[in-house]
Parts: structure tokens; sequence; C-alpha cells
């Protein structure tokens, strides 16, 4: 089992950016979802409503990346605005329909669970064998892709460790899906809905939270070793 997919979110619920190799701390990927598009209220732009988070399609049709000086930049159509920029804040509150700024994570995190996102090859292809659609692993928005031959067997890693790289993660719990697999985002399109079939098939689970138990870097080809 090797890795065949990093990515990162600098903006959470937008767009994110594929990367040859990633820094892991204790919180995950370094700077993975460091900053979030937040309302007056304090709640997170989304494609859902919860405590935390007000729906707001329009903010998956932004794409955020990290440039080589270690700025996010943001970009929606031709356009592209640095974070920090009124101007971003100004066209997501147009956007959006109330004032938005993009903030960095304070007292609310803003991980949804486990540090790290991680989905195996074969769970991927089992479900798009079985209800169509794409199998392109961005509409699951995972930080780590592993290469695997039987499907769901990252679920029977959940409390035990894994080391790929000079990092060491820890499985946590499986991850519950919402409609965020089903609309048209970073840079993917679902062509067909998996979300009631996973609620009636799997309880609506799919994928692994992990914890950092050991900081390090994660290179794209790393082998995986269960602990």
């Amino acid at each position: 089992m090797v890795v065949t997919s990093l990515r990162r979110y600098p903006v959470k619920s937008m767009g994110g950016e594929a990367l040859a190799s990633a820094e892991l701390d204790h919180r995950g990927f370094h700077r993975d979802r460091w900053y979030a598009v937040v309302d007056g209220d304090g709640r997170f732009a989304s494609v859902k409503d919860t405590r935390r988070f007000r729906r707001r399609d329009a903010v998956v049709r932004y794409t955020a990346s990290t440039t080589a000086d270690g700025q996010v930049e943001v970009c929606s159509d031709d356009t592209s605005w640095l974070v920090g920029d009124p101007l971003l804040d100004r066209h997501l509150t147009t956007a959006m329909g109330s004032e938005q700024r993009v903030l960095p994570e304070a007292a609310v995190s803003h991980q949804d669970a486990g540090a790290v996102s991680l989905v195996g090859t074969a769970t991927i292809a089992w479900c798009a064998a079985r209800w169509g659609g794409s199998d392109d692993p961005r509409r699951l928005r995972v930080n780590i892709v592993v290469e695997t031959q039987t499907p769901f067997i990252e679920e029977t890693w959940v409390g035990h460790q894994i080391a790929l790289g000079s990092a060491a993660l820890t499985v946590v719990e499986r991850i519950p899906r919402c409609r965020m697999i089903d609309v048209e985002q970073d840079g993917t399109s679902p062509r067909a809905p998996w979300l009631r079939s996973l609620g009636s098939e799997r309880d609506l689970y799919l994928a692994v939270y992990a914890d950092v138990s050991r900081p390090g870097v994660i290179t794209l080809g790393d082998e995986i070793s269960v602990l």
C-alpha cells in the first residue's frame, strides 16, 4: 500500500491543492483548513446547515492554494486575491448575500473531527461501481489517498497506528458524510449521487479520520505500514 494522493485545503470548503509532499504537525497537514469563510454570527460557510456551519453554496466555486512565499491565494473564474485583501471579503459578501470574511482559526477549530482524513482507492472504486458516477477522490475532500486492494480496509485500522514517511497516524473513527460528496466542487463533478445509497447501505460512513501521533513528512509513493 502506497500513498497516491496528498491534498490540502487552505480555506475550508473551497477547492484545494495537490501536494507532492506534506508536512504534518499535531493539528494535521500544515495549515490545512487554517482559514475559513466566516459570517457575522461566527458560522463557517459550507454546503450544509449545522450549529457550526451555514449553507452558502457559492463557497465551493472558489479555490485556494498556497503561493511560493506561503501566502494563500483564492481564485474565482479569472480573478484572484490574497487572503487579507478586503476585495476578497467584498466579493464573498456579494456572492453569498451577507457579510463574509476569510479568517484564520481561532477559538473554534476549523477541523471537523480528526486531524487528517484518509481513504483507500479500492473503497472509492467500490462506490463508483455500485452507485455510478465519478471515482475521483476529490469528491470526498480527503487529505490522503492510499492505493489498496480491498474495499473499506482502512476501516479495520480504527484504533491502530499507521506509519507513512516519517510521520505516524492513529486512526480514530469512520467519517460520516454530508451532501458535499454529491456537489460539484474542487474541480470535479460527482456525475451520480452517492449520499442516499451511502446512508441506506453504510450508515453514511466513508473514509476515516486519523490523529497525528508522530509529526513528520509524507511524500507521494510512501509505503503504509499498519502497526
